[in-house]
């Protein structure tokens, strides 16, 4: 028996005995945008919601909404013909059958030959083809999703390996790393990635300018190639001289920088420093201290000083706890006005961080045109993350509303703050006790006897005296200014050993030291809630099965689906919700999507600034 029925006043299909799990398409067949052809063999359309659903997930097919408003079917197979007289005739023939209809509501289906209304359609959207293919193009990737880093190595090795063969753009933390352990992970990333994409942090330091310095020389002598400036509230001369040194004039005449530079921002004025070029200032100072040319500086006039900016909403770690949708269109408006200032041959991207752990979350960023979605939160709970067992259970249980914001180690004087987990720990509040202490009492010598009590049996576990000991041989190897300083200034002093905890309890988080987990500093935003409702009862839900790209992949094939049935529902059908679901993909199914591409274990080469001109740029075997 044919699975098609003629279009004729016979066959009626009660709308009752439909499958609810469908969808509803608003208005009639009157309103169709053309006519849908198919053959009885291959291209039957289907009115379940399984269909539906099977229909949204494979991306790399069209999707056909077909037949009477009243009782649309799907198709994933046949041809569409858009306006016309062909589908003028459609439509008639539509609407004759509306006016001879029955009381029970019809379905207008077809047999070999004939053709149905296209009530809604949405065209294919392979994962390769979300977000900006620039961008892809730029850095080699398939992918436009980036793993943003996480300080103390947080953001591994491991991790950025995992990233980068699987076609996407992942950065080591090198925050809050002596510098020789920045150069180890250096050497082993450009040893076993070559030239696919990678990147390492570059984390502004105003309490420890030394530092900064010394890591972009590392960067330079060892090739790094790409860097993820975050925390700069100014820009500095180490990231300045990152950005311009080796610039030079391609044969098109273009301003061609020899690295890139992805600046994480939440404040307009920061935005703006980092899509202008550099300050002339800096050049100056540079140039008089022979960090660049007198051509370099000529050239760096004529470049932004990052080639994209993340909008950093709402994040772990480092943030102004801006709304991502509010933040994100600021940036654009910002980018676009300084693009007309500057008129840059390629403009800045803007990509967009804090908040992204969902497919959800990834739909909506790129929706409102992030040319890329950065991850972080979602990261650390992964097997990859330099962290230890006992954080990724602390990070598995969290819910949305497990997070506090605490004094930074690295800007503790400045008052400046991260987002932390509370859940499981007290470091938020002791953190913030430490800083009221330091804005009450000029010295460790003013505390009272009960508040130093209480320090160096609950806080500290040892004496203050002891502390510093171990405070001073720790700066005098990484940075002695701070020890001069403190010899100075009794406060200095004070927060100085203050930042022993503060900064030895990521480390101990990070270790899974027991008796240390009331006092673990663990970076995390409201995100991490939100991932963990996402693949609540499903087999992420357990913290060793959390592997990065799975993760990745999943909120990728998640937010395609979600932007397939936006499509849809822009030309007026609504999918059901059964059908909208979007769980986690298998670990087999995300092998094989790698596998599929090419992806795993493949090299990619990311083009020259001059490179992504061209007309046709191919991605990841994927021609967009």
């Amino acid at each position: 028996m044919s699975p098609y029925r003629k279009l004729s006043p016979v066959g009626r299909t009660s709308a009752g005995a439909r499958d609810r799990d469908f969808g509803t398409a608003s208005g009639d067949a009157a309103r169709s945008a053309g006519v849908w052809r198919g053959d009885r063999a291959s291209t039957a359309p289907a009115a379940d919601g399984a269909a539906l659903a099977r229909a949204l997930r494979a991306l790399e097919r069209p999707i056909y909404i077909v037949g009477d408003a009243a009782a649309p079917e799907v198709a994933t197979a046949g041809e569409a013909h858009f306006g016309g007289p062909e589908a003028d005739a459609a439509v008639a023939i539509a609407a004759t059958r509306a006016s001879i209809r029955a009381p029970a509501r019809t379905a207008v289906r077809a047999s070999a030959g004939d053709e149905l209304p296209l009530v809604a359609h949405s065209p294919p959207l392979p994962l390769e083809n979300l977000g900006d293919p620039e961008f892809r193009a730029a850095y080699g990737l398939r992918y436009a999703y980036v793993a943003g880093a996480m300080a103390n190595g947080i953001g591994s090795v491991d991790l950025v390996e995992a990233m980068s063969r699987a076609g996407m753009l992942g950065f080591f933390g090198a925050a809050g790393l002596a510098v020789d352990e920045v150069a180890a992970a250096a050497l082993r990333l450009a040893a076993s990635l070559g030239d696919a994409p990678y990147g390492f942090n570059l984390i502004h330091s105003p309490a420890e300018p030394a530092l900064e310095a010394a890591v972009v020389d590392l960067y330079l002598r060892r090739g790094v190639r790409v860097a993820e400036a975050s925390a700069y509230l100014d820009l500095t001369p180490p990231v300045v001289r990152y950005r311009v040194q080796g610039v030079r004039r391609s044969a098109a005449g273009a301003a061609v920088p020899a690295r890139r530079l992805i600046a994480k921002v939440s404040r307009v004025e920061v935005a703006r420093r980092f899509l202008a070029p550099p300050p002339e200032a800096i050049l100056r100072a540079l140039q008089a201290s022979g960090s660049i040319t007198e051509e370099e500086a000529l050239l760096a006039r004529e470049i932004p000083m990052a080639d994209d900016i993340t909008a950093e909403a709402d994040s772990g770690g480092h943030t102004d706890n801006r709304p991502a949708v509010a933040l994100l269109p600021t940036m654009l408006a910002l980018r676009d006005r300084v693009q007309r200032e500057f008129r840059y041959p390629s403009p800045p991207r803007v990509g967009l961080a804090g908040g992204i752990s969902t497919p959800h979350s990834a739909a909506a960023a790129f929706a409102m045109g992030a040319a890329y979605v950065v991850t972080g939160t979602v990261n650390q709970s992964c097997i990859e993350a330099g962290t230890s067992d006992r954080v990724r259970a602390l990070l598995a249980a969290a819910e949305q509303a497990d997070v506090a914001m605490a004094p930074a180690a690295d800007m503790f004087e400045m008052g400046v703050k991260v987002q932390v987990l509370k859940r499981g720990t007290l470091f938020a509040m002791r953190a913030a006790k430490l800083y009221e202490l330091y804005r009450a009492y000029a010295s460790l010598d003013a505390l009272p006897a009960a508040e130093r009590a209480n320090l160096e049996n609950n806080f500290f576990r040892a004496p203050l005296a002891r502390i510093w000991d171990e405070t001073a041989h720790f700066f005098r190897a990484r940075d002695p200014a701070q020890i001069e300083r403190a010899e100075r200034d009794p406060r200095h002093k004070m927060a100085l050993v203050f930042r022993w905890y503060l900064g030895l309890s990521s480390q101990w988080a990070n270790r899974g030291e027991e008796s240390r987990q009331v006092d673990y500093q663990v970076w995390c935003g409201p995100a991490m809630g939100a991932f963990n409702e996402w693949t609540r009862g499903t087999f992420l839900a357990e913290p060793r099965e959390r592997r990065a790209a799975t993760v990745a992949l999943g909120i990728l094939h998640g937010a395609a689906v979600l932007g397939r049935a936006a499509f849809l529902r822009a030309q007026g059908f609504q999918p059901s919700a059964s059908a909208l679901e979007t769980p986690p993909l298998g670990h087999d199914v995300a092998t094989a999507i790698l596998a599929r591409g090419g992806a795993a274990g493949s090299r990619h080469r990311a083009a020259a600034p001059s490179d992504t001109n061209d007309t046709n740029i191919r991605v990841g075997g994927i021609s967009t």
